[in-house]
Order: C-alpha cells, then sequence, then structure tokens
C-alpha cells in the first residue's frame, strides 16, 4: 500500500494538473470571442485600403489559434520505455528513412487482452509469416508498458499514405469498446507530449487513423469524437502543468 504522504502528493498533483486544463479551456473561450469581435469590427471600420490589413489580420489570427503552449514550453524528459526493435524486414521494418516528422498517429490493436509484447511479436513474426504488412513504432500496453518496435527516424506500417511523414502509437485495450485503460492513457500522454516537444508539433498533428484512410481506428476515439477533443486538450495541459521553457533544440 501506498505511504499516505504519497497518496496526498498524487492527489494534489492530479489537482493541479485538472486546474491547468481548467485554465487551457477558458484561455480557448477567451480567444474564440476576442476574434468573433474583432472580425465583426474590423470591416465596418477599414477603408477599402485597409482590406488588405484585414486579410494579413486573419491569417495572423489563424497563426495564433495554432499557437499551444508548447512552442513555448517541452516535455524534457521522455517516460519510460523499452528498445525492441524489429529485425529489418520487407513486411514491418523495411528500414526507410523517415525524412521528417509532421504529425503521430493514434491507434489501437484491435485485439482486446493481448500486451505490447505480444503485439510486438506480432510485428516481428511477420518477416516469417509474410501475411501483410504491418508494424508501429510504439506499442503501449493495458498496464501502461511502452515498447518501441521502429525508431523514429524510420517509416512504419502503419497509417497507409501518411507512413512517410508520421510516428505510429498503437495502443492496447482489454475489451471491445476500444476504450483505453488509465495506465495507457496516462502512458499516451507522456508519450505523444515528449514527440511533440522532440518534433516540434502542434495539437493538430496528433491525428486518428481514421483521419487518414477512414478506418474505424482508434475505435473508442472515433465513435466518442469528445473524448478525442478531451485527449488533445489533456495534452495541452499536461504540457502546461509539467513542460519547461524551450530555450534550446531538443536533443
Amino acid at each position: 500500500m501506498k505511504y499516505k504522504d504519497e497518496i496526498r502528493i498524487e492527489e494534489e498533483n492530479r489537482r493541479r494538473y485538472e486546474q491547468a486544463r481548467e485554465r487551457r479551456r477558458r484561455r480557448r473561450r477567451r480567444q474564440r470571442l476576442i476574434r468573433i469581435a474583432l472580425l465583426l469590427l474590423v470591416p465596418a471600420v477599414l477603408t477599402g485600403a485597409a482590406v488588405c490589413g484585414v486579410y494579413v489580420y486573419r491569417q495572423q489570427m489563424g497563426t495564433e489559434e495554432t499557437i499551444q503552449p508548447y512552442e513555448i514550453k517541452y516535455i524534457a524528459d521522455a517516460p519510460d520505455y523499452r528498445v525492441e526493435l524489429l529485425t529489418v524486414n520487407e513486411y514491418s521494418r523495411p528500414g526507410t528513412e523517415l525524412s521528417e516528422v509532421n504529425g503521430i498517429v493514434i491507434h489501437y490493436t484491435a485485439n482486446p487482452g493481448t500486451t505490447a509484447e505480444q503485439n510486438r511479436s506480432y510485428f516481428e513474426g511477420l518477416k516469417d509469416s509474410k501475411e501483410t504488412h504491418a508494424s508501429s513504432h510504439f506499442v503501449i500496453g493495458i498496464a501502461g508498458e511502452i515498447v518501441q518496435c521502429i525508431p523514429c527516424n524510420e517509416i512504419a506500417y502503419a497509417s497507409n499514405e501518411r507512413n512517410a511523414d508520421t510516428i505510429s502509437v498503437e495502443c492496447c485495450i482489454p475489451d471491445e469498446t476500444g476504450r483505453f485503460t488509465d495506465e495507457t492513457y496516462e502512458s499516451l500522454i507522456k508519450l505523444v507530449t515528449w514527440l511533440m516537444g522532440r518534433y516540434d508539433l502542434a495539437a493538430d498533428g496528433i491525428i486518428r487513423h481514421y483521419d487518414v484512410t477512414g478506418k474505424n481506428c482508434p475505435k473508442y476515439y472515433v465513435e466518442n469524437e469528445g473524448e478525442w477533443t478531451r485527449f488533445k486538450e489533456d495534452l495541452l495541459a499536461y504540457i502546461d502543468m509539467y513542460g519547461i521553457a524551450k530555450t534550446e533544440e531538443i536533443k
């Protein structure tokens, strides 16, 4: 059992985390209201010569909406994970260079009850079975364990046409609902926020497999859009809470 001090610290951290997430929501609401007000006022007071200024302003506002806390803060420390790279082979690890990272794609394994290690073994076995092409950079297990299967500078066979510029994360599930355990969710937050800082990614660079192909993956976040929105808010709240100032390039 945990000591009372440990429980108290965990509860305090969770409370601060929820407060950070709520501050982020309020900030976004204020930004939307300001934008609406300005977009209504500017056309009424500017002359034709200023129309160009309106366009530029709106462009700036669009840019402003993509500026998130991770552009001034980042998660410096990687979460704990095991590196168990697949053997280079044409079915799961082609060894092809990933020249740039423009996003992170979230998946679910669709095989309830399996572990991260079992899914990693399945990818490894494809070099022998040759039944399909499949893999992922990371797999997160039901207990929150993280296994890296593919180096982040190589492509994985996970996201179709986005294989060439994304990092993929597979998440194990306990049942047919496709909902992640708390442990899986926590590890996913830690892993994705770290990768966001490492590759200077915005929140809109975090996508579902569904957003690439229309596939029902990850199932729970396709069928529950509100939960997907909450996940992205939790990413930003986590960075607000635990991030540090980004004063140099992340190695």
